[in-house]
């Protein structure tokens, strides 16, 4: 699932960059150098994608299913000022972001939906969301789950995705398991979360996070990667090489 500094969890990590802060180049979110964020305690966001043998989700609706929940426990009131989950989210974005998909069905989805948490639903996805967790911290529920097994298949092509709407667009050249892919999604969804205003916030919010995951073609992905918008660059330890460009969040607020 993206990159990892163990192949036993396979999460998908990057280091943050304040909301309010102006990152250059040299401060990318996904710089692989050990800097001081990583002196910090560590922690990772859990994500558990449901996954029925009989009836598992399209991929596309189970990317963007992933990136809505990673930005709904972001806008969630338990996650700001005092609320409950506030200081464990502050301490994950203060330190390297990680992300884990693991995938839960039958008994497994039900305990896992028992914890505290939040189930975002899509046409055919469910994806629950998990306040952060200490990396060596994991619920047992939660720590018995798989991590392979995530592969899945669009029934149909997506449709093209509207221009007026936020837009994930994932590297063409790039050949991800979906369920890397879903953490690289929810890394894309955060980082255009961070540069927005509140104003944007609340209006991204209030329209349900709206927001489509597509493969640009190669001539787009080549203009979005030199536009200035968000930038996900993936450390590399599992799927892809360090340093590979995965995502550009194309949100229409941000593009100039």
């Amino acid at each position: 699932m993206s990159s990892d500094p163990t192949p036993a969890t396979q999460a998908s990590e990057a280091t943050p960059v304040s909301p309010a802060s102006e990152a250059s180049a040299d401060e990318s979110p996904f710089r692989t150098e050990r800097i001081a964020r990583d002196e910090a305690p560590q922690f990772v966001l859990p994500l558990v994608v449901r996954i029925e043998k009989a009836a598992p989700p399209a991929r596309t609706d189970a990317l963007e299913t992933a990136a809505r929940a990673v930005l709904t426990i972001l806008a969630d009131r338990r996650s700001l000022d005092d609320g409950e989950w506030a200081q464990t989210m502050r301490d994950w974005q203060d330190a390297r972001i990680r992300k884990v998909v693991r995938r839960a069905r039958g008994a497994e989805w039900r305990r896992a939906a028992a914890l505290p948490g939040i189930t975002v639903t899509g046409k055919s996805a469910e994806v629950r969301v998990f306040p952060p967790v200490p990396l060596d911290g994991w619920p047992k529920d939660l720590a018995k789950l798989q991590v392979s097994g995530t592969d899945l298949d669009d029934p149909e092509p997506p449709v093209e995705a509207d221009p007026s709407a936020p837009v994930l667009w994932l590297n063409p050249d790039l050949d991800m398991s979906a369920g890397k892919t879903m953490a690289q999604a929810g890394h894309g969804a955060q980082l255009a979360w961070w540069e927005l205003s509140d104003e944007e916030r609340a209006a991204w919010r209030d329209a349900g996070f709206s927001l489509a995951v597509r493969t640009a073609d190669p001539d787009r992905w080549s203009a979005l990667t030199s536009s200035g918008l968000p930038l996900v660059r993936d450390a590399g330890f599992t799927e892809i090489a360090p340093g590979s460009c995965t995502v550009v969040a194309d949100h229409p607020a941000l593009r100039r």
